[in-house]
């Protein structure tokens, strides 16, 4: 991925963890990894050094909690909406769904 397209994923990162968080319980950081790019065909990819960042300011909004579990002897975070979340969720991605429209809109346009 070019650094145009990382630019263009880190812009859009809240809205995408909070879309892949409307359809599950809780996701920890690897699993929100691994499931972009599987949902993308590895066309996009997210560091852990954009995601948690992300992670952390969604949950210090209060769109986010967490819970700390032991998983094959380690501690794995997972993260879930709270209610605020998930009406946020729903926000945002109206929003992003308009933008996106929008840009069609825009790149579609003929020359005169």
């Amino acid at each position: 991925m070019n650094t145009q397209s990382q630019n263009l994923l880190k812009g859009s990162l809240s809205v995408i963890i909070l879309r892949l968080l409307e359809d599950r319980e809780k996701m920890y950081g690897y699993e929100i990894t691994q499931k972009v790019k599987e949902l993308t065909s590895g066309q996009m990819q997210l560091t852990e050094g954009a995601l948690y960042p992300a992670l952390h300011k969604l949950e210090s909004e209060g769109l986010l909690t967490t819970e700390t579990q032991i998983v094959e002897g380690r501690a794995r975070k997972y993260y879930s909406l709270t209610k605020q979340g998930k009406t946020e969720s729903v926000n945002r991605l109206a929003e992003m769904t308009n933008f996106l429209q929008n840009l069609q809109t825009i790149l579609t346009i003929k020359p005169i």
